[in-house]
């Protein structure tokens, strides 16, 4: 404990908010990724139909995705980082434990309290990225946001883990109460993610002096940016969101139901790692990061739908893993490096926003294309990711030739 104190005092500014950011969201992805876990086990059990459920879940992304450049403008003209940090977290972590309290056939407001927590993400987003930016200057823009994606997807492991030890010790209750149980639990990691982001408040209330002033003069992103947007557009309209995997992997053959929390726990554990060798490699290969982690990604749908071989399955989880621990270490960095701070919340506004439209349509035909023939939705996958190729070679030619915008 001494040791830990002492470290708080004396660690660099920078690396001190990035940890305690990363903190904050290892206990909410414990809280939010749990739950998500057991989402669609909980919601039959309140009177919703499948089709309510994607429903439910695919206008929930959507939102928490498109609302994204609305909070991001909010959050530059406003300057409220903290205000929306904290309000979005606050809506998020109160809608999850709150489904405790859903009555039977209550799945109306289950299904309402599930779009609220994704409006909540939604809201605190963008401006958490503009926190962490702040601190890239100092420590590199791949190395703060990885080192934040690692956090982050260590608690998406851990809650799923802590739900199961919780069902493990309820398997003798009625399976709706033993799920309410699941959400009255997380109340506890909600309640850390709020007292951290207080504490971090409290220690950098105007965490933007961190950055050099002259990184903070206010402008316009040029054409690289918009190079960038249609680069990631392709990228997310190719890269299947998991229940498609989870799809997959239940019709296949040798694979239990019950083992399929440990399929998305090994995609999230892939993810962290992945972040932080990605992020460590941006840092000093720049844009040709993207090559690497893009042309790796896009031939993950070839191993989890043109094989029943469960190691070749393995490995496309891995690959998925790592295509989402670039998307959310080394696509925020290039955001960094490519927008000036004074609209850069509204720029990873318009990024997440882009992105996740594309994910969307992309997820919504690659599930038409799977009833069809799972392989032509391995070929879309991979052409689509693969068409975004050339792109990332074009915006590292423009880094070369306007290196004071790749520093």
């Amino acid at each position: 404990m001494w040791l830990l104190s002492r470290f708080f005092r004396t660690a660099p500014s920078a690396v001190l908010l990035v940890l305690l950011m990363g903190i904050a969201s290892l206990f909410a992805d414990m809280t939010h990724e749990g739950a998500r876990s057991i989402y669609g086990a909980y919601l039959p059990l309140l009177g919703a139909s499948a089709t309510a459920l994607g429903f439910v879940a695919g206008l929930g992304e959507l939102a928490g995705y498109a609302l994204r450049l609305l909070t991001g403008i909010i959050a530059d003209r406003t300057d409220c980082y903290w205000g929306m940090t904290l309000l979005g977290y606050g809506i998020n972590l109160v809608a999850v434990p709150c489904l405790a309290l859903v009555s039977e056939h209550g799945w109306i407001a289950a299904c309402l309290l599930l779009l609220l927590e994704r409006t909540g993400k939604a809201i605190r987003q963008p401006a958490i990225n503009s926190l962490l930016s702040f601190a890239a200057s100092r420590m590199g823009a791949g190395k703060t946001f990885a080192l934040h994606e690692f956090l982050d997807q260590i608690g998406a492991f851990l809650g799923p883990v802590l739900l199961f030890g919780v069902l493990y010790a309820q398997r003798e209750v009625a399976p709706l109460e033993a799920l309410a149980a699941c959400f009255a639990v997380l109340a506890v990691p909600a309640a850390l993610t709020m007292l951290v982001l207080l504490y971090a408040r409290h220690r950098f209330p105007c965490p933007e002096r961190l950055e050099p002033p002259k990184s903070r003069l206010a402008g316009a992103p040029d054409r690289a940016f918009i190079l960038y947007l249609a680069a990631c557009g392709l990228f997310a309209l190719g890269f299947m969101d998991f229940p498609l995997v989870t799809l997959r992997l239940a019709a296949t053959h040798g694979v239990s139901e019950r083992t399929l929390p440990l399929f998305y726990a090994l995609a999230m554990i892939a993810d962290a790692f992945a972040a932080l060798i990605f992020g460590w490699l941006y840092d000093r290969f720049r844009f040709l990061v993207l090559l690497l982690a893009g042309g790796l990604s896009a031939f993950c749908a070839l191993f989890l739908f043109c094989s029943d071989s469960l190691p070749w399955l393995l490995v496309g989880i891995v690959l998925w893993g790592a295509g989402m621990g670039a998307q959310e270490s080394v696509f925020k960095a290039v955001v960094v490096i490519l927008c000036p701070c004074g609209g850069r919340s509204t720029a990873f506004g318009l990024f997440e926003c882009c992105f996740g439209l594309s994910w969307f349509a992309g997820s919504w035909l690659m599930g038409w294309l799977y009833e069809r023939d799972p392989f032509l939705l391995a070929l879309f996958s991979v052409v689509a990711q693969l068409c975004a190729l050339p792109l990332y070679v074009m915006l590292h030619r423009h880094a070369v030739t306007s290196p004071a915008r790749s520093r």
